[in-house]
């Protein structure tokens, strides 16, 4: 559990920069350069998901199973994690109507993943895991909005064409996931 900890901090707390104190990394991004500042925001991001990745497959070794969801969680949390593939799709298709409507999809994705992965798990490696992305994600999302706000920042609005795309390959990837690839990479069959 100490090497899932240990990489949440670190994951987590760089991507929490921008939250806790925006003026700060702009700042230091400034004095550094932009292509220091993301390299080394790269190295040390990837260090802590490896960190998270190797933590969250020891830790599954010894679970400690607090509530037994019921099995319609696991219906819910398909629905969810449908959402936010589109959602985090979103965030990449330019011109889609999906970003224009909830301006920050990542984050939105990653709250709907999040949420999902909690009320389909009960143990205690999954409320660590998920519980801290769910709530970096709000904190996330409040700044963010913030952070538009005071900017006056306006979306464009999107095309039918570039949404279609979007819900089509967010769908795409959420079947390739669900029925292959999380069991495949997580040892994890959502669908048996």
């Amino acid at each position: 559990m100490m090497y899932l900890i240990l990489g949440l901090v670190l994951f987590l707390g760089l991507h929490s920069v921008r939250i806790l104190n925006d003026d700060w990394r702009t700042r230091t991004r400034a004095r550094l350069g932009e292509k220091t500042w993301k390299g080394v925001y790269s190295v040390l991001s990837i260090i802590g998901f490896g960190l998270i990745v190797w933590g969250f497959g020891l830790a599954r070794q010894q679970p400690v199973q607090l509530w037994s969801p019921p099995t319609a969680m696991r219906h819910l949390a398909s629905l969810l994690t449908l959402i936010s593939f589109v959602l985090l799709v979103a965030a990449y298709v330019p011109g889609n109507g999906i970003k224009a409507r909830v301006h920050h999809p990542m984050v939105l994705g990653v709250i709907f993943w999040s949420l999902a992965h909690l009320l389909s798990n009960g143990n205690h490696i999954h409320l660590v895991l998920f519980g801290s992305f769910f709530i970096w994600a709000l904190f996330d999302l409040r700044a963010a909005w913030r952070r538009d706000r005071r900017a006056g920042t306006r979306y464009p609005g999107g095309t039918a064409g570039a949404t279609g795309v979007t819900v089509a390959f967010g769908v795409g990837t959420w079947i390739a996931m669900a029925l292959w690839l999380h069991g495949l990479l997580i040892g994890v069959r959502p669908f048996g």
